[in-house]
């Protein structure tokens, strides 16, 4: 799998963006690309489009705006990656013209008239955009291989497995020298659809150990250390000794990542793109949305590796003002068409919408107002 570092801008600044040419620049479409992964020439747009929402998809962000930027020069798209609740919180308050959520809206959080940028008779879309699993990644003085299974997982970060010789982790590391040293479970400090993916992946896998229902905020009772956002967490796990986190896996270059034993045969499988993509293809979607809602109800039983997020594209049905939604269609557009995928895959190791998603996702952007 193929996983490239993020740009040092991120970390400067903690936010994307790409600066808007003249305009009256002529923009040139590369062969094969148009903005709405149709293979044709869009007209030339300007304007400025803000995102704000899950770091988890700060390396493909990076890509996809810098690749967007060479069909679209007169358009600056910014993308803030501070969190999927941030992101959430945005677009519902007008701050945003599109959130970046590692989790939909829930069937509370929608309906029309609740959104800031949306007509009152709108309603909001989730349309996935990225796929990608969710490694866990330790840090022990000694250890570069570990196998874990899901129950052993949730015992750790739920607290309850306290040391790294736990005859639980031993059991399925035969031959590993493992030391007695005190595990330091890291976790986000900020809402995170990472957080809540990772949570539900417990919940269902291991539902006798995690009796904790999914959710973006880590349970306090559960106690370990805190760091906010993908980077931090990463960071956390790094500097420290006997740690373990979980993170996005495009974000984890030169980290131990454990193995994951799949609860269907015993075998142990890493958090690589294919086995998170048979995990969404086995998902159904969430029932009781409307036609061009595309959320997902993830089946974390299924055969791959279920440590998997899907990060959303929330937008408007029909946006106040028409020329926010002309950009929104042709960002969002490019970003889930082919040739936006293709880039996200080579740029983050993210595994690519499948033909039959992608066309599902192309027939709501287009219904876009």
């Amino acid at each position: 799998m193929k996983i490239l570092p993020v740009g040092a801008s991120l970390v400067a600044a903690f936010a994307l963006a790409v600066s808007g040419c003249a305009a009256n620049e002529t923009p040139t479409t590369p062969a094969g690309q148009g903005t709405s992964g149709s293979g044709s020439t869009q007209a030339a747009l300007q304007g400025q489009l803000q995102g704000t929402g899950a770091s988890s998809m700060q390396a493909a962000q990076e890509a996809w705006i810098a690749k967007y930027k060479a069909e679209q020069p007169g358009v600056t798209v910014n993308y803030a990656p501070e969190g999927s609740g941030a992101g959430r919180t945005a677009f519902i308050n007008g701050g945003a013209g599109f959130a970046g959520s590692d989790r939909a809206l829930k069937d509370d959080e929608m309906g029309a008239g609740k959104f800031a940028k949306c007509t009152p008779e709108s309603n909001a879309m989730n349309l996935p955009v990225y796929v990608s699993p969710i490694a866990i990644i330790f840090n022990v003085e000694g250890v570069d291989e570990l196998k874990l299974d899901a129950a052993t997982v949730a015992g750790i970060f739920k607290g309850e497995i306290k040391n790294w010789n736990d005859p639980k982790i031993a059991a399925l590391n035969e031959g590993v020298n493992l030391p007695s040293g005190t595990i330091t479970p890291v976790h986000r400090s900020d809402n995170s659809g990472t957080t809540e993916n990772f949570t539900d992946t417990l919940s269902k896998a291991a539902p006798e150990v995690w009796t904790e229902k999914a959710s973006g905020d880590w349970p306090g009772a559960f106690g370990g250390e805190a760091a906010k956002g993908t980077s931090g967490v990463v960071a956390a796990v790094k500097n420290g000794n006997g740690t373990i986190g979980y993170a996005d896996e495009s974000q984890t270059e030169g980290m131990k990542v454990a193995q994951y034993a799949q609860k269907a045969d015993g075998e142990f499988v890493g958090p690589t793109a294919d086995a998170a993509a048979q995990v969404v293809e086995a998902s159904p979607k969430v029932e009781g949305r409307g036609d061009n809602d595309q959320a997902l109800n993830l089946d974390r039983t299924a055969a791959g590796y279920p440590f998997v997020l899907v990060a959303y594209a929330i937008v408007c049905e029909d946006y106040k003002d028409d020329k926010e939604a002309e950009l929104v269609k042709s960002y969002i557009g490019y970003i889930a068409s082919e040739q936006g995928q293709k880039d996200a895959e080579e740029s983050a190791g993210s595994a690519p919408l499948s033909s039959a998603m992608a066309g599902k996702v192309k027939t709501s952007v287009d219904s876009i107002k």
